[in-house]
């Protein structure tokens, strides 16, 4: 006969490994086969940019930059109606490419942006070090904040206004390269739910 103690202690050991297996393998990145996009020249990389972590807003911009040399601009923000590097429609997720028009290689690549509801006037900033990726003189890149794995994804905040909220969202873009003026741009989501891939 089964005393009740060994069958409790038994059935917490089994719920106990049950847990850990969860935890160790789950993860938040959706893997991706997507690259950072290129006109001209393709953007080159230091490393494999493998962000899955998550993101929390920050209370102010940490970027310093006072460069006055022109070159770097942002050409897009897309917040729905979003495409792969291939072009392929893709779920809807803030997408950013930037272009550098100068002489030199962009480097030191980061981008600090804020969202802000419409309606409530509820805002949050974010900041994001683009870790491993460059674009060379006249070239450009696209990069997303979809929590996906390799060069041009990055985390991104699963509970952000941009993903709970149902109001229109407006978006304001900053990106700073090494020895380049400050770029910005802006970008808005419709009012309604996430959009899926077309």
């Amino acid at each position: 006969m089964h005393h009740p103690f060994h069958r409790r202690a038994a059935a917490a050991t089994t719920a106990g490994l049950v847990a850990l297996a969860l935890l160790t393998g789950c993860s938040t990145a959706s893997p991706s086969s997507s690259t950072g996009t290129s006109s001209g020249s393709a953007p080159t990389t230091t490393s494999g940019a493998t962000t899955a972590s998550a993101v929390l807003p920050v209370a102010s911009d940490p970027i310093v930059d006072t460069s006055t040399t022109p070159g770097l601009a942002v050409t897009q923000v897309l917040l729905e109606d979003n495409t792969d590097a291939s072009g392929a429609a893709i779920s809807d997720c803030l997408q950013v490419t930037i272009s550098n028009t100068s002489s030199q290689e962009a480097t030191g690549l980061e981008m600090f942006y804020t969202m802000t509801d419409a309606t409530t006037g509820a805002s949050e900033s974010y900041y994001q070090a683009l870790d491993g990726l460059s674009i060379p003189a006249g070239g450009s890149a696209t990069v997303w904040f979809d929590g996906g794995s390799g060069t041009g994804h990055y985390a991104e905040n699963a509970y952000s206004i941009y993903r709970s909220s149902t109001n229109e969202i407006d978006f304001t873009v900053e990106v700073a390269a090494s020895g380049l003026q400050i770029a910005t741009g802006t970008g808005i989501k419709s009012p309604g739910g996430a959009e899926q891939a077309d």
